[in-house]
């Protein structure tokens, strides 16, 4: 049995190459050139689909979709535009729309929406969408590629869930920006989003990160902490760089996912755990599985939606565009507003890019600051990445880092993870025994557990040595050197 589909769309070349492909599928179909014909359809109870774009001469066709929803709740709407933004996809979807595809379009994709709308359940109809929370003016992520669009239409798609994400991507991708995305745009935009980096803090201190301490549980807990699922109730909890998490702590990270509720270090008293996991990593979970250094039963829990975020050498069309943004941030924090030259462009869209969106605002922020010229050019462009690149190399040859600088190095970055707030109380005893466990199994071992060896290694009375080993659960390797 043939169905209709009606089309509205202010471009005759798109309306002639749909109605062929849909009238060679069977379907009746009608076009129309503005909103208010297609408004007319609808009401006059026309058409089992509707394909429609969003800038058309009479109106928006996004603020079409409530109207058609309220009028005809059960008729499923897809939308396509040419605007290309994570805003446009969130809208629609937000708005009722059955699938949201962008311009240009894949007329198989297109097609294969158009039948999976007629094939759908009746009763499967959109529920009534709550207040929009979409800012015209602000764009979360930057990029009109073919490469994002996929991305967006997830995270419309995810926004109005409470759905478990993982998102995959190189260092400066940009994953903390969709996690903000999911949860900016979602239902719980006004409860806390806290992220946490999972590689910035010490193994020792994770658990009491993550799900706080009462008084007492360890030395220097002189008072209750609170911890990361605590802060985030009712909110988004992010977890980057998840593949960096113990073991032991993805074991009580797999039971809080399991029973929704979480004890504190020292606790007997369960507290419900009301948030939202996002995930992110760069490292490949599946690889760590087999390594046997990520649990696959909590991989499983965490990659319920994946979200894959490709990295900037396979979108250089967006190039231009996120400079253009880097550069008008800049401005707004007080520095002339600077523009690159196509010549420019060209040269940025021939680097490689390893560090991702990251590197690329980098180099906006460090020319807009050493160079004085209004337009950027090409000659720019090149010292700055011959600067850059030099640099890189002197890095990768700079092996002479001391223990003091690299706890220091360790220690900031635990400090830049609480984003300007302060790690939990007795974080001074903490730090010492994150270093004193390491500092004495290394001695134990090193002198094949001989107590009286190591001692005398460490500077240590052998009773204070036995002790300490007896609180850290450190076991001494036997034998003689």
């Amino acid at each position: 049995m043939s169905k209709t589909v009606l089309i509205a769309d202010d471009d005759r070349a798109i309306r002639m190459v749909l109605s062929q492909a849909l009238a060679e599928r069977g379907h009746l179909v009608k076009t129309a050139a503005n909103a208010a014909t297609l408004w007319q359809w609808v009401k006059g109870g026309e058409g089992d689909v509707i394909i429609t774009d969003v800038m058309m001469p009479d109106g928006d066709g996004l603020d079409l979709v409530p109207r058609i929803k309220a009028e005809r709740p059960d008729i499923p709407i897809i939308v396509m535009s040419a605007q290309n933004t994570i805003l446009t996809a969130i809208k629609a979807t937000e708005r009722g729309a059955f699938e949201y595809l962008p311009k240009p379009f894949d007329l198989g994709a297109l097609t294969a929406a158009v039948d999976r709308a007629l094939t759908r359940p009746r009763n499967d109809s959109v529920a009534t969408p709550a207040p929009s929370a979409v800012k015209e003016d602000k764009l979360p992520i930057i990029g009109r590629s073919a490469a994002m669009q996929e991305i967006y239409r997830v995270v419309a798609r995810l926004v109005g869930t409470d759905m478990t994400a993982l998102i995959h991507g190189e260092s400066g991708t940009g994953k903390e920006l969709v996690a903000r995305a999911l949860h900016d745009f979602g239902r719980r935009r006004d409860r806390p989003f806290v992220a946490v980096n999972m590689a910035a803090i010490p193994r020792e201190l994770i658990e009491s990160e993550l799900f706080g301490h009462e008084k007492g549980a360890f030395t220097g807990a002189i008072q209750r902490g609170i911890g990361k699922f605590e802060a985030a109730s009712g909110g988004t909890l992010f977890l980057d760089e998840i593949g960096d998490m113990p073991l032991e702590a993805q074991t009580r990270l797999l039971r809080v996912l399991q029973s929704g509720e979480f004890t504190p270090v020292g606790g007997r008293t369960p507290i419900r755990a009301d948030v939202r996991i996002v995930a992110a990593t760069h490292r490949d979970l599946r690889q760590l599985i087999q390594q046997g250094r990520f649990r696959e039963d909590l991989y499983y829990r965490l990659n319920v939606v994946p979200i894959t975020l490709p990295p900037l050498r396979d979108r250089v069309e967006d190039i231009p565009d996120l400079a253009r943004h880097f550069l008008e941030q800049i401005a707004a924090e007080g520095l002339p507003l600077k523009a690159l030259d196509p010549e420019a462009q060209t040269l940025l869209k021939r680097h490689r890019w390893p560090g991702n969106v990251r590197e690329l605002e980098n180099l906006m922020r460090r020319i807009a600051v050493l160079y004085s010229e209004p337009a950027i050019d090409a000659r720019i462009v090149s010292e700055q990445l011959k600067a850059q690149e030099q640099a890189a190399n002197v890095g990768t040859r700079a092996s002479d880092e001391t223990l003091g600088q690299s706890v220091e190095r360790h220690l900031r970055a635990y400090f830049d993870a609480h984003e300007g707030a302060l790690p939990a109380r007795g974080l001074y005893d903490r730090i010492l025994h994150e270093v004193e466990r390491p500092l004495l199994a290394i001695s134990m071992e090193a002198t094949r557990g001989n107590q009286i060896r190591a001692a005398d290694l460490l500077g240590l009375n052998r009773n204070t040595l036995r002790k300490k080993l007896k609180e850290l659960e450190l076991q001494p390797t036997r034998g003689g050197r």
